[in-house]
């Protein structure tokens, strides 16, 4: 085994097609028209180290959204031969629900989350205001684990950029919310960034147009260009919604496919 880690990467969709305005995906373009979307984590795996990015969400927030296209995180990663209670390793790129809230299904995860994300959830008054605070944006249960792991050696805060494990980075990427982190990966095909809600397609990236739910447009296009400058090249950016990511690469198992 080469010493130099190179990362598998799959895309686990657990829940999707949604039908939404393009205008979500794309910011307030063609509100008539729509497209679909789906709901995704990913796992990254070379020898021995399995981490996961994102955590989607529990079975209980799917029941109470009628989300029935739904399958659990758990029995997805179960499709590839992982345990969720093994997983060592948990980097939440934001805190938005369907990417963070699955963080309970994961019980001996060390959670990586940025200091500028954690803090803005959990301390800004900001974020109890309606735009903030309203259940289509965060939940409260995942936030009330992460403020109880604060003083915790489970929670890792970090502060801008940070190798967390040799071959896997993560990328401070503010726009879409106050701290998102984006991981850049180190793979056979060179280095590849999971961008999350950085891009919710792979168009954003291309047309250079963010997706709307926006917290700071101006660091949002600056994340662009670094996410851009990061990956080794323009395929190995990928988003956090895009249905392609299902039918466009190789596929590893019922809704798994591996993209690098």
């Amino acid at each position: 085994m080469s010493s130099k880690p190179e990362y598998r990467i799959y895309a686990l969709k657990f829940a999707g097609p949604f039908v939404r305005s393009r205008a979500l995906m794309m910011w307030l373009q063609d509100w008539d028209v729509k497209i679909e979307a789906n709901h995704y984590f990913w796992f990254l795996q070379w020898g021995g180290e399995g981490i996961v990015v994102d955590a989607g969400y529990p079975p209980k927030l799917a029941r109470e959204r009628d989300i029935t296209t739904y399958v659990n995180p758990v029995e997805m990663l179960g499709r590839i031969g992982v345990k969720a209670e093994a997983v060592k390793h948990l980097v939440l790129t934001h805190l938005h629900w369907d990417h963070a809230a699955g963080a309970t299904l994961f019980p001996n995860a060390r959670l990586y989350v940025q200091e500028d994300e954690f803090n803005f959830w959990t301390d800004d008054p900001i974020a109890r205001r309606a735009p903030f605070a309203n259940p289509f944006t965060t939940d409260q249960t995942s936030l009330m684990l992460l403020s109880r792991l604060r003083w915790s050696d489970r929670l890792v805060l970090l502060k801008g950029d940070e190798m967390i494990i040799p071959g896997v980075e993560c990328l401070l990427a503010p726009g879409h919310t106050a701290g998102l982190q984006a991981v850049a990966v180190s793979t056979e095909k060179g280095t590849a960034i999971l961008g999350s809600d950085c891009a919710h397609t792979f168009e954003n990236y291309r047309e250079d147009w963010p997706s709307s739910l926006i917290f700071d447009l101006k660091a949002w296009l600056k994340s662009y260009d670094k996410l851009r400058a990061k990956a080794s090249s323009p395929d190995l950016l990928f988003p956090g919604h895009d249905p392609l990511m299902t039918t466009n690469y190789p596929k590893i198992a019922k809704d798994i496919t591996r993209l690098a």
